[in-house]
């Protein structure tokens, strides 16, 4: 094939035929020979795709390939980038390889990650290329987070989030860039406005240009013909040192145009062909001929750097199709790492502690042993957290434990990219109910980029978070949610019952190689108890036998176990002998333990604070009808609130809301089940 251009000649519009200034003409050769090859990969991409050999979307960047190859020209392997659906150019620009991005689109093994992730989400964190994404705008929040790491580790590290002049429209911009420009972060915000958000026109989606927003948000903005790879990598080059050097972020918007539609097969009826055509005049590889001649290069190199390309792409495309299909047993593979299989001890018994001192121990800890570890939410730097967990922790750990504007997208999307990038986050948001604001970040990016990356990426991170109806906090601030969260494949979601169970579970979160959501109960927070040896640990994944009985399982979890256990106590009058598993850790639960007990009592009673309908509750009943059935005397009973909003009115409240009278009352009927 030959490497598609709007003709030989040397015709260009401004910048094409200027001088290449300080960029050697070695340089701008090889600049022409990485746009090659991403214009051949693309092609023979669009070819594939129409000849069914790739299966899903493909979105091509063809008419940008100067974007990328400017932009990351003076990036180091350690530097870090994201990427829109539109990023082959910017994967191959970064130094991926072309052979397993072509077995990665056709859904190899050999791809490179595995034939997981395809088109849209080809990632490699090893040099430094955290994902494209299949969200627009999602790579943002992710760059803030890499540029948080190297900031903390202060190696010069800068990052670079790739976005198209569509996702300026999106919340996860504003929350990103603003983050950056408050903590100062050695982010450039790379906007390739190739002049569409998928079928609309840009004029059309805004009425303030980036110039303007940048103003807005305090950070500097440059401009950039972006079809010229040497004007966008002189600019780089020095942005990129400035920002090595400690400058703060900037918005970097580089004109350009995609030739091809939003996506392969798109019939493109929203554009004018003559538009194309006046685009196709400043070709990237034509602006960069032009750049050649006027350096003396004959024309001859640059069509010698054409015909190995198409040798070259055709060899890759070769070898990709050798590489074999995932096998079907693989299916499960990177999903979860497995957790150590570490034996729990029996914790040594110190003076007497609270719930809150737990969580404020378990941070200390980490961040004292880990470098790595860092917090990170809304005002649990200088105002200690909004119960007062965090405090003292930001004078003792300067730079670790940092305040972030209210942006929750921002906040859990900075740590998916600052765990990409090797550091071990903890972030907050501030209430359970908020999970919802930041939903992306934990669904399409924590829970699914280990598995979509073939496991390149490591997603190490915590996000703490409360919960707790019974104060009449209102339905937007009572909810508890861990059945959205549990149906998440991906995510850890743990919840503990005392304070001795939050900082062995919260230290074990920390530790974890999996995304954790680590959920605590508002109304514990003054929970008392023996405080444990400093290097306690909980194995998370593992359920407890808080109170062993004969006659019935009861599970449950968070601060419903205390009420658990004080309707034990109340029937154990009648003789009935309760046992109480506290599940622990919800997603992945312990089912195990609970056959185990139900096998033992031969009853099952389950017990949460949260709705329930579609529960986890549920879950739980439809393992004992599953697995279970042969061991059942008695229908399966839950006790859960109903399934509305938690009302704020006390008594509402209450009416609402199980307690222990509730408890005891069900163990009681269904005793009598069967025993009549």
């Amino acid at each position: 094939m030959s490497v598609e251009s709007a003709a030989d000649s040397r015709e260009a519009e401004g910048s094409g035929s200027s001088a290449a200034g300080s960029v050697a003409v070695d340089d701008v050769v090889e600049m022409y020979r990485r746009m090659a090859r991403i214009r051949g990969f693309e092609q023979a991409a669009s070819k594939l795709y129409a000849d069914t050999e790739v299966p899903g979307f493909v979105h091509l960047s063809i008419g940008q390939e100067a974007t990328a190859v400017g932009a990351c020209w003076h990036l180091r392997d350690d530097d870090a980038i994201t990427s829109t659906h539109r990023g082959h150019g910017h994967c191959l620009a970064k130094g991926l390889d072309m052979t397993e991005m072509f077995a990665e689109l056709m859904g190899r093994e050999g791809g490179t990650c595995s034939g997981r992730g395809g088109s849209m989400h080809i990632a490699d964190p090893r040099l430094g290329i955290l994902g494209a994404n299949g969200i627009v705008g999602a790579g943002l929040p992710i760059i803030t987070g890499a540029g948080t790491a190297a900031q903390i580790r202060g190696d010069g590290g800068v990052a670079v989030g790739f976005f198209g002049d569509g996702a300026v429209a999106q919340g996860m911009f504003h929350e990103s860039v603003n983050l950056a420009a408050v903590w100062d972060l050695p982010v450039v915000f790379f906007c390739e406005n190739n002049h569409y958000s998928e079928f609309s026109r840009e004029e059309d989606q805004h009425r303030a240009g980036l110039a303007l927003r940048a103003v807005g948000y305090g950070v500097r903005y440059e401009s950039v013909d972006g079809n010229d790879v040497v004007a966008v990598a002189e600019l780089m080059q020095r942005l990129v040192g400035e920002l090595r050097a400690g400058a703060g972020p900037v918005i970097v918007e580089a004109d350009t145009y995609r030739w091809h539609g939003h996506y392969e097969g798109d019939p493109i009826r929203y554009r004018e062909a003559e538009e194309l055509a006046a685009w196709k005049l400043r070709d990237p590889l034509v602006v960069a001929r032009a750049r050649l001649a006027d350096l003396g290069v004959d024309a001859a190199v640059a069509m010698s750097i054409d015909r190995e390309v198409d040798e070259e792409v055709r060899a890759a495309i070769d070898e990709a199709r050798r590489s074999p299909f995932p096998d079907p047993a693989s299916l499960l593979d990177f999903v979860w790492v497995e957790e150590d299989d570490t034996p729990e001890r029996e914790p040594e018994q110190g003076e007497v502690f609270k719930t809150m001192d737990a969580v404020r121990e378990a941070l200390t800890f980490e961040l004292e042993h880990d470098p790595t570890v860092f917090v990170a939410g809304i005002d649990v730097g200088r105002g200690g957290n909004v119960f007062g967990l965090t405090r003292g922790l930001a004078e003792r750990f300067p730079g670790r434990v940092r305040d972030t504007p209210i942006s929750e997208t921002a906040i859990v999307g900075g740590a998916v990219g600052a765990a990409m990038a090797g550091m071990r986050p903890v972030v907050e948001v501030m209430y359970m109910d908020f999970i919802g604001v930041c939903l992306d970040a934990l669904m399409n990016q924590a829970a699914k980029l280990r598995f979509m990356t073939g496991g390149k990426a490591s997603l190490p991170l915590v996000v703490r978070t409360q919960f707790g109806a019974g104060r009449s906090s209102g339905s937007q601030h009572s909810q508890s949610l861990e059945a959205l969260l549990a149906h998440i494949p991906g995510l850890t979601v743990v919840m503990p019952s005392d304070p001795v169970e939050t900082y062995g579970l919260l230290r074990s979160a920390i530790r974890s190689p999996n995304p954790v959501v680590f959920v605590e109960n508002r109304l514990q927070y003054g929970m008392k108890a023996p405080r444990p040896n400093a290097d306690h640990l909980i194995p998370l994944g593992k359920a407890r036998i808080v109170r062993p009985g004969r006659d019935v399982t009861v599970v449950t979890w968070s601060r419903m176990l205390q009420e658990v256990l004080a309707a034990a106590t109340e029937v154990a009058a009648d003789g009935i002998e309760v046992e109480v598993v506290d599940l622990r850790t919800i997603a992945p639960f312990d089912r195990a333990a609970v056959l185990e007990s139900l096998q033992r009592t031969r009853r099952l009673l389950i017990a949460h604070e949260a709705v329930m309908d579609f529960g986890v509750g549920a879950e739980i009943a439809a393992l004992a009808a599953n697995e279970g059935f042969w061991h059942l005397d008695a229908p399966v009973v839950r006790v859960a609130p109903q399934a509305m909003p938690a009302p704020y009115s006390p008594a509402l409240e209450k009416a609402w809301l199980p307690d222990r009278a509730v408890v005891a009352d069900a163990l009681r009927r269904l005793m009598e089940v069967g025993t009549r």
